[in-house]
């Protein structure tokens, strides 16, 4: 049936396919609501991995700091009191700097947390993550962090600057060259 109006036509349905129309918007709108959630976990997953692989940077550049700290006064090697001297270390005249800035966990956006080593007079060795949820990523670590393979939280991935074990000036795969010491 068609009525026209003012040049206007309208067009009266059949009452049985009245709700054909809305049935195909809810289904539409299921698929896109099922196609959103897919790609958001999905970004999700992409956007942990790339926290992780800061994670990797940022605790490595801790760790190296650690090492150049240790080794930037030949005769005089000790681990820093605590991670502002890595930002200038005042022992030398010009307050060499070992680290950049100092910067936070991407995992939990806060601090890392730092490891003590009681033994060398309350010194940090290093820095960890305080986060206790599970890496995505378990295997394939290159040198140095082979350690992390098969750990389960990423509170267990420590960057930690350890001496290298053998007389001084010979190379340990995966550590650095300790320098020899004056008089050795």
């Amino acid at each position: 049936m068609i009525f026209t109006i003012c040049n206007l036509q309208f067009t009266i349905c059949n009452p049985r396919s009245r709700g054909f129309t809305y049935v195909a918007l809810l289904t539409a709108i299921v698929i896109i609501g099922i196609s959103l959630g897919a790609a958001g976990k999905y970004w999700q997953n992409v956007m942990m991995r790339e926290r992780e692989e800061e994670l990797l940077f940022r605790g490595g550049q801790y760790r190296l700091a650690i090492e150049r700290y240790y080794i930037a006064i030949p005769g005089r090697l000790q681990y820093p009191q605590d991670l502002d001297v890595l930002l200038k270390d005042s022992r030398t005249a010009s307050g060499k700097r070992h680290l950049r800035q100092k910067y936070k966990d991407p995992i939990t956006n806060e601090d890392f947390e730092v490891i003590r080593d009681l033994t060398k007079g309350n010194r940090i060795t290093g820095v960890y993550s305080r986060s206790d949820k599970e890496p995505l990523r378990t295997a394939g670590f290159e040198d140095p962090y082979k350690e992390f393979e098969g750990k389960k939280k990423y509170n267990e991935w420590k960057f930690v600057f350890t001496l290298p074990t053998g007389p001084p000036g010979t190379a340990v795969p995966g550590q650095p060259v300790r320098p020899p010491q004056p008089g050795q």
